[in-house]
Parts: structure tokens; C-alpha cells; sequence
């Protein structure tokens, strides 16, 4: 089956989050506190996700027909503050073409992004080293959440793509 990827749309905010909370149940939440799962669904809830917009805020999606494959979303055009992708659609590339689009689209409305930062979960930190991230400092946490700071280095040679996803 194809993987479509587009923008989210107003009124998506519960199906995304639903997908978000079942990923990160799985493979996030065992490491962390209590204090720090009620930490992260205060962000990830669906109002916190449908009041996060603007000039450089984006929220890709991924889809397999009518299946909700996983979520990436950018702060600041420099950022991945969520990125999820369900456990049936791992290691089929989509984290991978996320990644792309959404640095596509981050040069699109911030043409000097040089580097994109993430604060990833223990459980992603292999997956965004596969994606050329590397580790900025030690494992940290903040409010019961517990994340490794990451950055990617971006060639200025990526090739300029077709506009939106």
C-alpha cells in the first residue's frame, strides 16, 4: 500500500493525539514517571495540539489508505516536538520521508535552517541516529520527563523539492 503525506487539518487534533497516545503507552511511557506521562498528555493533548500554529509550526501527517500511520510535528521550523509512528508502519521508511518533508518544508519558510533539534525519547534515540542525529548532551529530565537532546546537521546541498507534502 502507497503512504500518502499532508499537512493535519483542523478537527484532526483527537485522531492524532489517539494515535500519539498509543505509541507512546507502548514504547514511551514504561521509562517514565507518572508525573511525567501526565506531563507529556498535557502536551500532546488535542486542544494544546489545535492552539500550537502559526508561520512556523507544522504538523505532517502519514496515512496508508484510511489508516493514520504517524505524526511528525515541527516548533519553530527548527524543532521536532512530536514524531510518532504506529508500530504496524515501523521500518517501512515513513520516519525516514517524514524527516525529509518536514525539512522540505522548514526551508520553505526559514531558507537559512542550518540544524534541527530533538529532544528524543531513550527508546528513539537509535532511530534519529539512523536519521543523522547526534547527541548534544546527556540524558536529562524536566517535569518527569526524561529525553536525550539531539540535533541534525543539514547539508545546505538537499535538494529543493515540489512545495507542500
Amino acid at each position: 500500500m502507497n503512504t500518502t503525506y499532508r499537512f493535519m487539518r483542523r478537527g484532526e487534533e483527537e485522531r492524532v493525539c489517539a494515535l500519539v497516545e498509543r505509541v507512546f503507552n507502548e514504547f514511551v511511557a514504561p521509562d517514565y514517571s507518572p508525573e511525567g506521562i501526565e506531563e507529556f498528555f498535557k502536551f500532546a493533548a488535542p486542544a494544546a495540539l489545535r492552539n500550537r500554529d502559526g508561520d512556523t509550526h507544522i504538523v505532517l501527517l502519514a496515512e496508508e489508505g484510511t489508516e493514520l500511520a504517524g505524526v511528525l510535528e515541527a516548533r519553530d521550523c527548527n524543532h521536532i516536538s512530536l514524531f510518532f509512528v504506529d508500530w504496524g508502519f515501523h521500518r517501512k521508511g515513513i520516519a525516514k520521508e517524514f524527516l525529509r518533508l518536514a525539512i522540505r518544508e522548514c526551508r520553505k519558510r526559514l531558507p537559512d535552517l542550518r540544524s534541527v533539534t530533538v529532544n528524543s525519547s531513550p527508546f528513539a534515540v537509535p532511530a534519529y541516529r539512523k536519521m543523522g542525529f547526534l547527541e548534544t548532551g546527556p540524558s536529562r529530565e524536566a517535569n518527569g520527563i526524561i529525553f536525550v537532546p539531539m540535533v541534525c546537521a543539514l547539508d545546505e546541498s538537499l535538494p529543493s523539492l515540489p512545495t507542500s507534502p
